[in-house]
């Protein structure tokens, strides 16, 4: 029998493909400005990483730079005081041993932010289609005029006007022709499967840290530039924090357990692909939980081929059973602890970098690089890429801006070369690998910046590379969103 094929007669202005962080944001922006938006997700769920594969509760983390100054807000922020005037989050945590660092922590409860994104989408009007799957776009030429999409209906034609691809693997730009950089597969950054822990004795987890300081591992509050005398200045000061701080909340992070793991390696109890340790996740009344980020890591897996990804789901759970059971054995605290969350896919660090009229590289972040088309901002460090070894983080060369302060993200990173009608919005925007910007809050920058610019577009008739002549309005339009397009150093 032939697969039903369904053309839908409506047109919309704006389709986001991908209803991650970026493509929330996205949907929310253009709503905004007046386009009659639709956002279509693969699966029943909204927010992607943060809160269905990923990192849940702390990863509106980075949204201040190492001088203490906020260079990321907008939707962002918007969501954050929401859910902190609703009992659902935490203030921004801005530890003094890792500020200076600019590694900061915002806290959300995952399931909660899931459930306030439905809302807003109610609220300004978009259209979700969900559990359908956008496997390829409609083109006049290399104008792309709408989406292919599969779904229990058969398969849909649906029209629109410009298409955002905020897949995070940048799919859909791909199939329009756009071109792309990806690593090879003995170099790709390793994938996870995300587990949450509950029941964990925090009062004696905090005791045996004050006596133990020495085993926990404080990476990420220096910076890459700073005097060796600098660094170990910073060092003290985080030591005196893990054997004072009574309140694991405080903590953001903790990881180490250096005996443990070197104990779980030698037994062959842990699995050798990456460091021991947590995140703090926030629930309601002031709960908190120990989240695993780390504690899977499978290396050679290529996110544009189905075999390894499959192949990663099964390595990621077979390792998260090693972990639980480590935890429960030997980390102080959680003796008694369970399983409470357990994300249902793999969490995917890398993959193909989708190329637009502006690649931003590793030396724009080293000099804190402005520009004219500026949509946001980042601090965060390029050269950053995870490992399978026991230290998580690759011992590379990393760099931030020299003076601690921030770095522009320009418009044309978003806009796909050889492709018209199209925007890209997530991890996959133009970068070289160093520049990659994966990190949540930099994904909701593009995200909102590719849908704000998207409704402007529809409005004038043009296509988004026109666009990039005159972006005043574009940027006029997030100020007004909140985002923070100058003001820091």
């Amino acid at each position: 029998m032939a697969r039903k094929q369904v053309i839908v007669d409506k047109k919309y202005d704006v389709i986001v493909c991908g209803g991650g962080t970026s493509g929330v944001a996205a949907a929310i922006a253009s709503a905004r400005g007046g386009a009659s938006t639709l956002l279509i997700e693969r699966v029943g769920a909204l927010g992607g990483q943060l809160c269905f594969s990923g990192p849940p509760g702390f990863a509106f983390a980075h949204l201040f730079n190492p001088k203490g100054e906020q260079d990321a807000a907008g939707i962002i922020q918007e969501i954050h005081t929401r859910m902190l005037k609703e009992g659902h989050a935490l203030p921004h945590l801005k530890p003094e041993h890792r500020l200076e660092g600019g590694y900061t922590f915002s806290y959300i409860d995952p399931d909660w932010f899931a459930l306030t994104i439905f809302e807003m989408m109610e609220e300004e009007g978009v259209e979700l289609l969900l559990h359908s799957l956008v496997v390829d776009v409609v083109q006049d030429g290399n104008k792309v005029t709408g989406v292919e999409v599969e779904n229990t209906n058969g398969t849909m034609i649906i029209q629109g006007n410009i298409i955002i691809d905020c897949t995070g693997e940048g799919d859909i730009a791909v199939r329009a022709g756009a071109l792309s950089e990806y690593v090879d597969k003995k170099t790709v950054q390793p994938h996870t499967i995300s587990f949450t822990m509950d029941g964990v004795d925090w009062k004696e987890l905090m005791n045996w840290i004050h006596k133990n300081p020495d085993q926990i591992v404080w990476f990420e509050h220096t910076l890459p530039h700073w005097s060796e005398e600098r660094k170990e200045q910073a060092h003290q000061k985080a030591l005196e924090f893990y054997k004072t701080c009574d309140d694991p909340a405080l903590f953001g992070e903790i990881m180490g357990f250096t005996e443990f793991h070197k104990k779980g390696l030698e037994t062959g109890e842990w699995h050798g692909c990456s460091g021991v340790g947590f995140f703090l996740t926030p629930r309601e009344g002031g709960h908190i939980q120990a989240h695993m980020q780390h504690s899977s890591q499978v290396p050679e897996v290529l996110t544009d081929n189905a075999w390894d990804i499959t192949k990663g789901e099964i390595v990621c759970r077979k390792q998260n059973i090693l972990a639980l059971k480590f935890f429960r054995k030997y980390i102080p605290g959680f003796k008694n602890a369970y399983l409470t969350r357990l994300c249902p896919e793999l969490r995917m660090r890398e993959g193909r970098r989708i190329m637009g009229d502006y690649k931003l590289t590793r030396d724009d972040v080293a000099v804190g690089k402005e520009f004219s088309d500026v949509i946001g901002k980042s601090h965060f460090k390029a050269g950053a890429h995870h490992t399978t070894d026991q230290n998580t983080i690759a011992q590379v060369e990393k760099v931030c801006p020299s003076d601690d302060g921030s770095y522009d993200i320009p418009y044309r990173c978003l806009v796909p070369l050889k492709v018209e009608n199209m925007l890209i919005a997530g991890k996959h925007v133009s970068t070289d690998r160093d520049a990659y910007l994966r990190y949540l809050h930099q994904t909701m920058i593009t995200g909102q910046a590719a849908g704000a610019a998207a409704a402007i577009c529809v409005k004038k008739g043009i296509s988004p590379r026109a666009l990039e002549k005159n972006v005043s309005e574009l940027q006029s339009t997030l100020k007004k969103q909140g985002a923070i397009l100058d003001g820091t150093t």
